[in-house]
């Protein structure tokens, strides 16, 4: 009997900084997965299997153009139902809606994942535009079967926009549990994230300019558009930015630093992390991670048993964690032992992939059953 197919939507398929789709999709072994998208990114994690719905070209951005603004559209509807899912799977609220209408009219159940700013800066933004995509994430939330959050902060997120509780549940995205890389150490400090506000990366600079000399020797792995800013505030500080790296560069940079720094906050239009993957990498490479009570960050950074955490915004928490940690070896390898046990325990991807094939069976169940009350004649 062949396995269900499950089609994973995500409109830009698919950002080199979104591995956790990919991860998961390929982990699946009760499910098939096919991977589609209204565009393309040219990105490490773009495959020549993907299904693209619009072409770059007039007729297919002003057809995406129509997507966006109606929520409906025959090519989408088309290309969907060519792939005959039995579930589909979206990610983030705001790509949710865009599929959901598709979805509905194919009978095919819907399930939707939050993230972040979908569910925290995304509603926020002021005016005609916020008001929209609040009434659009309302409509997904109605269509779908069931909402997953990556932390229990988006949760209650998505809850208050509008989602029924009963309907929304959390599920931590899983990392691959490779064997600890053994190099030598060459950096410090690593940052690896976006270069915008909710990353928190200024405050990491001006944690490491407020220790004293000789300076930590700091690896700032992203790209993004804080970047200037971000170099002339490194000036006279030890500190080289990688650029954006492939996720095997990036696993490969963790082992060669004594430990991650994540100093996530909420930035000024409301943005948000879900649970940084970040985190869940290095721990699986045995390094510790210096970051904030910040969002799903405590779901995964155990304060004194993982790493430390400090408050949002708090450099001189973040600098004082950074100093204890270089300054304590024998600390900074038990917080990095134990991070590994956390993330081997609760963030495995193939036991968190396993969870949500179940989440998959559970709907698909659910769906097959309403079908079955709701046509008397199949009875």
């Amino acid at each position: 009997m062949a396995a269900d197919r499950v089609v994973i939507w995500r409109s830009a398929l698919l950002s080199g900084s979104e591995t956790f789709v990919r991860n998961h999709g390929e982990a699946l072994t009760r499910w098939r997965p096919a991977y589609l998208g209204a565009t393309k990114e040219n990105s490490a994690l773009s495959a020549a299997s993907d299904v693209v719905v619009f072409p770059d070209d007039p007729a297919g951005r002003r057809a995406f153009l129509r997507l966006r603004l109606t929520g409906s559209s025959p090519h989408l509807l088309r290309t969907l139902g060519r792939l005959r899912p039995d579930l589909v799977h979206a990610h983030f609220g705001g790509d949710g809606w865009l599929v959901s209408r598709a979805a509905a009219d194919l009978g095919v159940p819907l399930i939707v994942t939050v993230h972040g700013h979908d569910v925290t800066r995304q509603p926020d933004t002021p005016g005609a535009k916020g008001a929209r995509y609040r009434r659009n994430l309302r409509t997904v939330f109605e269509r779908a079967e069931l909402v997953v959050a990556v932390s229990e902060h988006i949760r209650g997120k998505a809850i208050g926009l509008g989602a029924d509780p009963e309907r929304v549940v959390v599920h931590h995205t899983g990392v691959p549990i490779t064997p600890a890389l053994v190099l030598p150490k060459r950096w410090d400090v690593a940052f690896v994230g976006r270069f915008v506000e909710k990353k928190g990366a200024d405050d990491l600079l001006a944690a490491l300019a407020a220790l004293p000399e000789p300076r930590p020797r700091a690896l700032f792995i992203g790209t993004g558009p804080l970047e200037a800013k971000l170099r002339e505030q490194a000036r006279g500080l030890d500190v080289t930015f990688a650029g954006a790296l492939s996720p095997v560069q990036v696993n490969r940079s963790l082992a060669e630093s004594r430990m991650l720094v994540a100093p996530s906050r909420t930035a000024a239009d409301g943005d948000s992390e879900g649970l940084p993957t970040t985190i869940l990498e290095a721990a699986v490479q045995g390094i510790p991670t210096v970051s904030t009570r910040h969002s799903g960050i405590p779901e995964a950074v155990v304060h004194g048993e993982t790493g430390l955490l400090g408050a949002e915004g708090d450099s001189t928490a973040t600098a004082h964690h950074i100093q204890k940690l270089l300054g304590n070896p024998a600390l900074r390898e038990r917080l990095g032992r134990q991070a590994r046990v956390h993330v081997e325990t609760r963030f495995d991807l193939l036991r968190q992939t396993r969870r949500l094939e179940d989440l998959y069976d559970a709907v698909s169940a659910d769906a097959a059953r309403a079908a079955f009350v709701s046509q008397p004649w199949r009875r």
